[in-house]
């Protein structure tokens, strides 16, 4: 006979803390010994008499009704309330509920004990990535080993104990797991083994699926406070006794303390109806859930957010969110409650703060985690069947997080890091924007609701429609179809699908997506049809607008991602199920032909041919880029069909012709998002149908109005049309070299695609000379267009060749007056592409050189290059087109001299060598440039080449303007030009007396340097003037010459005078590190005093003299007279 317990929540006295935990208090009305009689005080097998069939070595009877019944009280009521709703519940009824109470389903086990319910991740440390070492993997693992024993259930409490198996790193291990668990939930874990991680561990697992694999093989007790009450006097206080004989160590003192409570009648015991029984289930007030550990939850998310990124942290935090996904999906209340731990961690990262302090932005990855914590809380703000309580204390939290200062901004910006649109809106409007951070279309959806009759319909029924309904008004609920569509802001209505999928619901999903879909393709057709209407008008005014200022694409919901992933995946499985009458009635939602995938590729490019205002901010402008590449690589996993190739052609006339609708009307808004990396994909995939629509759409996407100097100004007559920026606006484009790299990609693609074709070439050469901007990006795309034309396995393309030649032409004339690091690079490239494209291009970028080249390129590269052996070789020119080609090098050379003679005369030389008549011209233009315009450098070298060819009186006179400019002072005895003049005085000397004693002055007035004086002195004496002029011996004696006349006496003199005088500068600064120095020097001087008949007085005297001017340096004095004397 079953025993009636009454129970209810109540606190336990505080001052018997010591108490074991319980969620309620249970204890018997009256006490009555017949009552025990014929009660079994053991336990029978869970699948004993009256389990539920199906065990093993059964056959499949038909449930039964006490099972039935039972199952579904044991789901949906706590124990409490069966107990107070019935006076008395037989034993079997009870055994019933408590066995039908533990989970039967692995899969939350399974969501509870790894990141992923697939099994893809080894935990939250991250440092093992070998699934076997997933704490689900290995309690399956544990519990097929046979590793699981002694399990007991009693009540609502499983216990067992769970062997670790030894390995060659650690011993075997033996832990002591306990489940508590109420309505097909595990509500509380513990073990042994000490595990820290947010998941059950293997241990807890292992137990666990024992019990829902192996229910016929646990024994099953009713709670014990039952058990208890089948006891009499007796029986209880031996088992009070040997519980604490066997556990004396332990619970001695607790039970002391507990006796001595209850013997004391005024004791807060004693004054509590009931007891504790931790076995007893939940009561009415317990909320049921799956056991958490908010603890590890917050200190991982801590971790990781301290780890800033490294060790795996943002993949770890990516899981997380994942987690919080599954649990949604799975209806899980701890969905919301595991966002709300994250969100707490977040809002507490000290980095907000100081990033806020110092004005800078937070990493890309680091944002990303943000903007998907913002997205998940609309999704569970728009859970529509959440009750209104559960919302009200969301909102009240994310309203208080919203108002804290460092949370952080929707576009990233902290407003003083990034300039803001500033004329882009009316004045005083943007002041008066409130910022909108993470959270605030959280808030602002917790004002949405699900009660629209209309949107209940279409989420309900596959079979919603209205054939009869002919109203195409704007804000239609059909279309002329009959099918529904759902009038939302777009980003709102697919937000809503996002939450349906996310809570669920993938069915009713599916079907709001496809009314959104739906409503977008009719709204299409209507701008189509409005613009056709007044597309004059506009043309005439030349004027567009930008009809969303939130784009679809790169908006922090990502509407049109949600919309793809919805039909491919969730309409995937409805495709594959559809052999069913339920699923076949989805099909009734898509017109003949259709198909999802179909659907899905159509709203991706409708979203992506958007035309939309590029967004404020560095990291809003980098999310569009990356949400379009997104959406794009998802497209390219797609095969294309027939299907799929009409939609295509259908959305690249409604992207033509659909005006300020599109971002490839025919005048668009000079800050609309560029079109390039979508076209690129339109153009490749329709090429192989459609070839001229895909040019077409291909060159109208090449624009770029922000970088065009005569933008349209934009429409103000409707409050959303935007203004155009002021001139310098687009440097705020962060992602303007990436754009332009994408404008580069599309042109290049055309380019690759027309060979062969002349006309397509034609056409996309003159898009890319309009509208791409960029030097480099051209040089690009014209080597591009070379390596194309010259393909080793086929015959050189010329159209395309020149069009390469045309394309470094456009190069040339727009570095030429800029600087280009590149720029010998680009030189060099074109004459190469010239020469490929034949002599005459030679010719003609050397008749217009001044257009291309700056004299110095002209002459040093390109016709340097012309005149080479290897031009030759490969034009294969005839003796007469060698000299014709020959003949206009030298022309470019020699006008490139006459307007450079400084950086170009020695090249004109060089390449007039051949022609006496060119070469003598060039050598005039040097000589009338010597004068002014040449530096002594330029001189001297020229001086040189003209020795090496043969010119040495050429030479002479070149080395003599040069001396003209040449100036050394006294303590430049290291300077570069010191070889050129001895150059020139040995040169002077070969050639006779003569032209030695015209060279000398000119060496006395350039040079004040001693030592150079008295080398050249040196040299003079050394050998006989004119000795390489053996012909004409006659102008020479054969003698050397005498240092006592001109014009060796002159130089002699003016070097003993630049030797007194570097004496005396020397000696004003002198200090005594230099003093052995000095003495050195005073001796190289008396060398060259003694030179002269009379230089030992000179020399004398000059010592003396010394000795009596700088008497005061007594040390240098003194050794200069133990040298000198």
């Amino acid at each position: 006979m079953a025993l009636q317990r009454i129970c209810r929540r109540s606190g336990i006295p505080p001052s018997v803390p010591f108490l074991p935990p319980a969620k309620r208090l249970c204890c018997r009305p009256g006490y009555n010994p017949a009552c025990r009689q014929g009660q079994r005080a053991g336990g029978v097998l869970c699948g004993g008499p009256g389990s539920a069939p199906g065990g093993l070595g059964k056959t499949h009877n038909p449930e039964s009704l006490l099972d039935i019944a039972a199952r579904r009280v044991a789901e949906k009521w706590p124990f409490q309330r069966v107990e107070e709703r019935f006076e008395r519940i037989p034993e079997p009824v009870q055994r019933r509920i408590v066995y039908w109470s533990f989970p039967r389903s692995e899969k939350e086990i399974c969501m509870y004990s790894s990141f992923n319910a697939g099994g893809d991740e080894s935990g939250t440390s991250g440092e093992n990535n070998d699934e076997t070492q997933l704490p689900f993997l290995r309690g399956v693992t544990l519990l097929e080993g046979g590793w699981v024993d002694n399990v007991l259930q009693v009540g609502f409490h499983l216990s067992g104990t769970v062997t670790d198996p030894a390995t060659s790193s650690q011993p075997e291990m033996v832990c002591s797991v306990s489940v508590s668990f109420d309505r097909c939930k595990i509500t509380a874990v513990t073990c042994s083994c000490g595990n820290k991680d947010i998941f059950y561990c293997a241990h807890v697992v292992a137990l666990a699926l024992y019990r829902v694999r192996k229910p016929e093989q646990v024994k099953l007790h009713l709670p014990i406070s039952e058990t208890l009450f089948q006891m009499s006097r007796d029986q209880l206080q031996k088992f009070v006794q040997y519980l604490i004989s066997v556990h004396h160590t332990e619970v001695l003192p607790t039970a002391q303390k507990l006796a001595d409570e209850i013997l004391s009648t005024n004791s807060e015991i004693n004054q509590v109806h009931g007891a504790p029984d931790p076995t007893a289930g939940a009561s009415v007030d317990d909320e049921n859930c799956w056991h958490l550990d908010e603890e590890q939850v917050q200190e991982q998310v801590k971790l990781f957010l301290s780890q800033g990124g490294y060790h795996g942290s943002g993949k770890q935090l990516n899981l997380l969110f994942s987690k919080v996904r599954e649990m949604l999906r799975m209806r899980d209340s701890n969905g919301a409650r595991m966002l709300t731990l994250i969100t707490e961690q977040f809002m507490a990262d000290p980095r907000l703060a100081l990033w806020r302090q110092q004005g800078t932005t937070m990493n890309d990855k680091y944002r990303q985690l943000w903007d998907e914590l913002g997205a998940l809380w609309m999704c569970i703000v728009l859970n529509p069947h959440c009750k209104t309580e559960q919302k009200c204390s969301w909102l009240r939290e994310l309203r208080r997080w919203n108002s804290v200062d460092v949370c952080p901004w929707e576009d990233g910006n902290h407003g003083n890091d990034l300039p803001n649109l500033t004329h882009s809106l009316p004045q005083g409007a943007h002041e008066s924007r409130p910022h909108r951070t993470v959270f605030t279309r959280a808030i602002e959806a917790c004002d949405l609701h699900w009660q629209d009759r209309h949107l209940q319909h279409i989420i309900a029924s596959d079979l919603y429609a209205n054939y009869c309904y002919h109203d195409n008004q704007d804000g239609s609920l059909f279309d002329t179809r009959g099918w529904p569509m759902w009038h939302e802001h777009v980003p709102t209505a697919c937000a809503r699908v996002d939450a349906l999928r996310s809570h669920g619901y993938p069915r009713e999903a599916l079907r709001l997506a496809i009314a959104v879909v739906n409503t977008l393709r009719r709204q299409q057709q209507r701008q189509l049809e409005h613009f056709r209407r007044h597309k004059k008008e506009l043309l005439h005014k030349a004027i567009t607008s930008i009809t969303n200022m939130e784009g679809w694409v790169g908006h922090p919901l990502d509407p049109i991602g949600t919309l793809f992933s919805t039909l491919t995946e969730t309409g995937r499985g409805a495709e594959e199920g559809a052999n069913t009458c339920l699923d076949l009635s989805v099909q009734r939602l898509l017109g003949e032909g259709e198909s999802y995938g179909a659907l899905a590729v159509e709203t991706a490019l409708i979203g992506l041919g958007q035309q939309r205002v590029m967004p404020d901010g560095l990291y809003a402008q980098e999310k569009v880029c990356r949400n379009e590449e997104q959406l794009l690589a998802k497209l390219q996993e797609v095969e294309l069909d027939d299907t799929l190739v009409k939609i295509f052609r259908k959305q690249a006339v409604f992207l033509l012709e659909s005006g300020p609708y599109s971002g490839l009307g025919e005048i668009v808004h000079r800050e609309s998002v560029p079109m390039h990396t979508f076209t690129r994909y339109l153009f490749t995939s329709l090429l192989p149908h459609d070839a001229e629509l895909a040019y077409k759409i291909a060159l109208r996407a090449m624009r770029l109005p922000v970088l065009e100097s005569t933008a349209s100004s934009g429409d103000l007559s409707r409050p959303h049309h935007m203004v155009s920026v002021v001139p310098n606006r687009y440097p705020r484009w962060f992602t303007l070299s990436h754009i332009e790299s994408q404008q580069c990609e599309l042109a290049s693609t055309m380019l690759t695609a027309a060979k062969g074709d002349s006309c397509k070439l034609e056409t996309v050469l003159e898009s890319i000379q309009k509208n791409i901007h960029s030097s480099s990006h051209i040089f690009k795309l014209a080597q591009d267009a070379f390596k194309i034309a010259t393909l080793m396995d086929s015959l050189p393309d010329i159209t395309l060749l020149k069009v390469s030649l045309e394309l470094g032409l456009q190069v040339m004339r727009i570095t030429l007056s800029t600087l280009n690091w590149r720029r010998r690079e680009m030189v060099r490239w074109l004459v190469t592409c010239a020469t490929e494209v034949g002599v005459y291009a030679l010719d003609s970028i050397m008749q217009s050189w001044f257009t291309l080249f700056t004299p110095t390129e002209a002459t040093s590269i390109v016709a340097t290059t012309v005149m080479s052996n290897t031009t030759i070789v490969r034009l294969r020119l005839d003796c007469h087109q060698q000299e014709n080609l020959a003949s206009s090098a030298r022309t470019l050379a020699l006008q490139c001299a006459m307007k450079d003679p400084q950086n170009c005369a020695l090249s004109a030389l060089t390449l007039c060598e051949k022609d006496h008549i060119a070469f003598e011209t060039a050598y005039q233009i040097v000589l009338d440039a010597a004068v002014a315009g040449m530096s002594y450098t330029q001189l001297f070298t020229i001086a040189r080449y003209m020795e090496h060819r043969g010119y040495p009186m050429r030479a002479y006179k070149l080395a003599t303007l040069a001396m003209a400019h040449l100036n050394l002072s006294y303590n430049q005895d290291t300077h570069p030009a010191i070889n050129d003049v001895l150059w020139a005085c040995a040169l002077s000397h070969s050639l006779g007396k003569n032209e030695l004693a015209a060279v000398i002055p000119l060496v006395v007035k350039s040079v004040k340097c001693a030592t150079v004086l008295s080398d050249i002195l040196r040299r003079c004496t050394l050998t006989t003037p004119g000795m390489v002029s053996a012909l004409h011996s006659r102008r020479n004696s054969g003698k050397l010459m005498s240092l006592d006349k001109a014009p060796l006496r002159q130089l002699l003199d003016a070097t003993i005078g630049a030797y007194i005088n570097t004496t005396h500068s020397r000696l004003t600064h002198i200090s005594p590190r230099h003093y052995s120095e000095f003495i050195e020097f005073l001796g190289k001087s008396r060398e060259t005093f003694l030179m002269a008949h009379d230089g030992h007085i000179q020399f004398t005297q000059f010592i003396d003299n010394l000795k009596q001017i700088y008497k005061g340096k007594k040390k240098l004095m003194m050794l200069v007279r133990e040298r000198f004397g």
